[in-house]
């Protein structure tokens, strides 16, 4: 089956991150078991998603080293948004595919499944790992739960490739995500009667005025990286809710604020001044209105920076597949950073722009599907295939 059949079948299967994915895992072990290569599955809590690890194996059977290809299965929402066509019909426009994931990122587990065939007919000597997960895209919880699997099964690949949209680049490095929840919990009161009540949207502003000080001043100050294209740790407060009418001092509001940090720093470092502000500063200024009046912060959710060494083999056995000298740093978040806090070496490498993901009318082009097959070949080849 070609890779265009593939990204049809692949698309086919709404796998937004708030549904199941086994639908689509299934059908991919079923085409893998057709082509005599098992599947190993882990679940989440559910039941109701999958990750995917299959194994075509080098000829000395041995699961060290060689080559994982990795990708997730799961999409953004296509809620409010307007298509010109049906995001869950792989639909052909001229040059193009248009669909929900034929960028991010189903266009490239695709061609990877495309090739599965070639891939057995090749002299390996090393295995190639197929990896599939679900969840990547709130949080990477699918990578993260099978990453112990490989260790268990002492499955090491010398190198691993994540096929997030790059335009058929290496990208070497990306910022790491966490995603903060702070309630403030203060007195409600008729609002004619404000000193009786603590105000939990005003501290909460407060707090918001200081995290948004904390973030101009890592504009400014630094540290910096002039290889991302926003060279520098940014945090942004990106929703809040509270209140309950216009005559009640509320006593209550909660807000979410995300922070992308350079791989040089941490999330714990933002989180810290943070907190630091708040236990000496925001809290007993409330708590002297309100005795029981809190605030509450906590990491929600943390995708960790990823930097490939200098020296990496996979960044220059991929440059010579490419043809090509160009190594990029991102800000946006894969699963990479779990693979290399692993001892895997990785690079992000695939098909498709991100600036076509998670919007409406997203596509991927025919020639970038066609690199992406000649690039695969050629990894495999030279990393997997004997000399």
């Amino acid at each position: 089956m070609d890779s265009l059949l593939w990204l049809s079948r692949l698309i086919s299967y709404d796998t937004t991150s708030h549904r199941s994915n086994l639908s689509l895992i299934h059908d991919v072990e079923a085409w893998l078991m057709s082509n005599g290569i098992e599947s190993y599955l882990t679940y989440d809590e559910s039941g109701e998603k999958a990750n995917l690890i299959a194994t075509i194996p080098g000829n000395k059977q041995s699961e060290q080293g060689g080559l994982m290809l990795s990708g997730h299965t799961d999409v953004v929402p296509v809620d409010s948004q307007t298509w010109k066509t049906n995001p869950f019909v792989a639909t052909p426009l001229e040059d193009k595919i248009y669909g929900r994931g034929t960028c991010d990122m189903k266009g490239f587990l695709a061609v990877m499944l495309s090739l599965v065939p070639e891939f057995k007919n090749m002299s390996l000597a090393k295995p190639i790992y197929l990896a599939l997960s679900y969840d990547e895209e709130v949080g990477c919880h699918g990578a993260a739960k099978f990453i112990p699997e490989l260790i268990k099964k002492n499955i090491k690949p010398e190198a691993c490739i994540v096929g997030e949209p790059t335009n058929m680049d290496v990208v070497s490095a990306h910022k790491g995500i966490t995603v903060f929840h702070c309630v403030i919990q203060g007195l409600a009161a008729h609002s004619s009667l404000t000193p009786k009540g603590c105000n939990a949207i005003e501290y909460s502003a407060k707090l918001i005025t200081y995290i948004r000080a904390l973030a101009d001043e890592l504009k400014q100050n630094g540290p910096f990286d002039a290889d991302f294209d926003v060279p520098f740790t940014s945090i942004s407060t990106n929703k809040i809710a509270g209140g309950i009418a216009n005559n009640i001092v509320p006593e209550h509001c909660e807000f979410w604020f995300e922070c992308r940090y350079l791989p040089q720093m941490s999330w714990q470092m933002v989180y810290e001044k943070i907190q630091n502000y708040i236990q000496k500063e925001l809290q007993p200024q409330m708590q002297k209105e309100f005795p029981k009046a809190s605030i509450t912060l906590q990491a929600l959710a943390s995708v960790p920076a990823f930097s490939a060494s200098d020296n990496s083999p996979i960044i220059s056995s991929a440059r010579e597949a490419l043809a090509n000298n160009k190594v990029h740093k991102v800000a946006y978040a894969t699963e990479a950073g779990l693979f290399e806090k692993a001892n895997i070496p990785t690079i992000i490498c695939g098909p498709g722009s991100i600036e076509q993901a998670h919007k409406p009318d997203e596509f991927i082009t025919l020639d970038q599907l066609r690199q992406c097959e000649n690039f695969l070949r050629l990894i495999v080849k030279k990393i997997c295939v004997y000399k």
